[in-house]
């Protein structure tokens, strides 16, 4: 017995020296877990809920027409105003040389116009010059008529001259009106069938210049639908481009975490296809305006009796830094780690300016209207004077 006892001495002492031990763990384990919270936890928000996002721009003809030509596939990369698809032009063609041959018709009908109206002001000065040698021979034979030197007959017949000529005059001067109506203050350029003629080339010109599809930005080919030989309409999606140098992530955060969240903060992120060895760097560019449920297309009805609350999430949008993406480029629907860097709060919850430029913006359409005005110009010259007849 006495054994016995002088052995569970020191088998208590040893358990009470364990446990002791341990909760000097756990007090450590907690100092440090306080002090990671205090000096580095509290000041980040993060999230797993955020997905890579970006421009997804439909390439859709603007005219209908038969595929003759596709010139790139999907994850092919291309420039922006590179030919990707091209449509039969044999139809638009034939319209564009309708289209020229009738400017071409106008040009020349209106200046017939023009040598009308000069033809008109002639005959209306030659009517004059009748009338008044009509008067002037009346006015004489009036004045020897008394004498008995003329019949009363010849008399009337100079009077029925006078008469005559004033209805000549009359004629003439209607059918100058009447044409000056039609190209008085104008000259050939802003005729108005002219105009319209102009405005019909131009029309045929971009139908024609339309079956070559362009690519509108640069990027990476994505969903390709087009094939050969379809009949496609305008509005048809052909294809999409992924501009991947313009991606940002969409971050779904919690409203309890929102509080200390401003526009401007710095982000640190990690891709779940290259892992935490990577790190993105970017900056909050706008914070939700709505929760995702308030924008669905059945909104969520709490009206009901059993209703449970849940947390509601809003999407953040960060941009990230280009530098990072030309390292590691990211692509669109990407599983995206977040991590918020709170501590800087000066920063505004919306934004407090309107936008004063264009986020997006391309330039490959405008060469084809120039080319237009090109061709109308050469048209007009070609078939007009070399200096424009203005109607007086």
């Amino acid at each position: 017995m006495e054994n016995t006892s002088a052995e569970n001495v020191p088998r208590t002492s040893k358990r009470k020296r364990n446990f002791i031990i341990f909760i000097i763990i756990l007090v450590l384990i907690a100092a440090g877990c306080l002090t990671w919270y205090l000096l580095y936890a509290r000041f980040y928000e993060t999230t797993d809920d955020a997905y890579v996002n970006g421009n997804q721009v439909a390439l859709t003809p603007q005219i209908g027409g038969t595929v003759t030509q596709v010139t790139a596939d999907e994850g092919d990369f291309v420039e922006k105003g590179q030919p990707l698809v091209l449509l039969d032009p044999s139809d638009t063609k034939i319209a564009l040389q309708q289209a020229e041959a009738n400017l071409a018709n106008t040009v020349r009908q209106v200046r017939g116009l023009y040598s009308t109206a000069d033809n008109y002001r002639a005959q209306v000065a030659a009517k004059q010059v009748a009338l008044q040698t009509a008067q002037n021979d009346y006015a004489r034979r009036q004045k020897i008529f008394s004498t008995g030197a003329i019949a009363v007959e010849d008399l009337s017949h100079y009077r029925d001259a006078v008469t005559s000529a004033q209805s000549d005059l009359v004629a003439a001067q209607q059918a100058l009106r009447t044409n000056l109506a039609m190209v008085d203050d104008t000259v050939i350029d802003s005729h108005p069938e002219i105009k319209t003629a102009v405005a019909t080339l131009r029309q045929r010109y971009l139908d024609n210049s339309r079956t070559t599809i362009v690519a509108p930005v640069s990027g990476y080919v994505a969903k390709r639908a087009v094939q050969l030989g379809m009949r496609v309409s305008s509005g048809t999606t052909l294809l999409a481009i992924v501009p991947l140098n313009e991606v940002w992530v969409d971050a779904n955060f919690k409203e309890s975490q929102m509080n200390a969240m401003r526009l401007g903060q710095k982000v640190m992120l990690n891709a779940d296809l290259y892992g935490d060895k990577i790190e993105y760097h970017g900056t909050i560019e706008s914070l939700g305006i709505g929760t995702g449920s308030a924008f669905s297309l059945l909104p969520a009805q709490n009206a009901s009796g059993n209703w449970i609350k849940i947390v509601q999430r809003l999407p953040v949008r960060i941009r990230l830094d280009a530098h990072d993406m030309q390292k590691h480029p990211l692509r669109i629907g990407l599983s995206m780690n977040a991590r918020v860097d709170i501590r800087n709060v000066d920063g505004h919850l919306l934004p407090q300016q309107t936008v004063s430029a264009p986020r997006f913006t391309t330039d490959v359409y405008q060469d084809s209207l120039e080319a237009a005005d090109k061709l109308v110009a050469r048209i007009l010259h070609d078939n007009s004077n070399t200096v424009a007849s203005r109607a007086r």
